[in-house]
């Protein structure tokens, strides 16, 4: 779970305000009172830092009972399906063994850079529930190491030979769900590249489940300005050698 100390959290939220980064007073006073609310509904909550719930509050346009109501649901999701803490590679072997998602690399913003290959995806081989396992150990490795003071990750969707044999829907909208609902305001930018015509049939599908602000962060590039395009966010040091950069592709459990 994302704790942390919170004292230090508190701190840091201060040294934002301070620098007049994102941070202001107004989130800093609805911060402690939606703390003081969901710690009279899970005492744990006293050992989740302020970023979490921060970022839970911008979820739901600084409403404290819709961000409470996000949040306490999202710790009894979290005590149910991840009851050790974390989840295992030999929960999800299957997921493993499909080699299509990696880590490695930062954009300009310092932001971790996340590549996904969604014609390696093969739904027939694995289970929604092996899935949805996946998709949270990727997000636990994922924020597990963020730079010292980044919240967000960059990914790159790569769909290039993707097809219908690839497809997966309710797959979608399950990481999709887990995305919104449980890492809310985690993902920074998403690239989608590589975009073959036929892949529009399922996005119109997903699309209307795609709540507004995540909406907002996804970009279709083009294939001829996608080197360009990624340049734009991403040093050409820490691009992915598959785009033209310098660096080489990392399976995420092996970062």
């Amino acid at each position: 779970m994302e704790f942390s100390n919170i004292e230090e959290s508190k701190g840091a939220i201060r040294e934002e305000k301070e620098n007049g980064n994102e941070i202001n007073e107004i989130e800093e006073s609805k911060v402690r009172l939606m703390r003081t609310f969901v710690e009279r509904e899970d005492p744990s909550v006293k050992e989740v830092d302020d970023f979490t719930i921060r970022r839970f509050l911008r979820a739901r346009e600084l409403d404290i009972e819709k961000a409470s109501t996000l949040f306490l649901k999202y710790l009894s999701w979290r005590r149910s399906f991840i009851p050790n803490g974390f989840i295992s590679p030999s929960e999800i072997p299957n997921e493993l063994a499909q080699n299509k998602l990696f880590m490695q690399g930062a954009d300009k913003q310092n932001r971790p850079v996340v590549v996904v290959f969604g014609a390696r995806h093969k739904p027939y081989k694995g289970s929604s529930e092996e899935l949805k396992r996946f998709v949270v150990y990727t997000l636990e490795r994922i924020c597990a190491r963020m730079p010292a003071g980044k919240e967000k990750f960059v990914s790159i969707a790569d769909l290039e030979g993707w097809g219908y044999s690839n497809s997966d829907i309710r797959g979608y909208l399950a990481a999709l769900s887990i995305l919104q609902d449980c890492y809310p305001e985690r993902l920074g930018k998403l690239f989608i590249v590589h975009v073959p015509y036929v892949f529009m049939t399922a996005w119109k599908v997903v699309y209307p489940f795609i709540d507004r602000k995540t909406k907002n962060k996804i970009i279709f590039v083009e294939n001829k300005r996608l080197k360009s395009t990624l340049l734009d966010d991403i040093d050409e040091s820490q691009l992915p050698d598959v785009y033209g950069g310098k660096l080489s592709l990392v399976p995420i459990q092996d970062v």
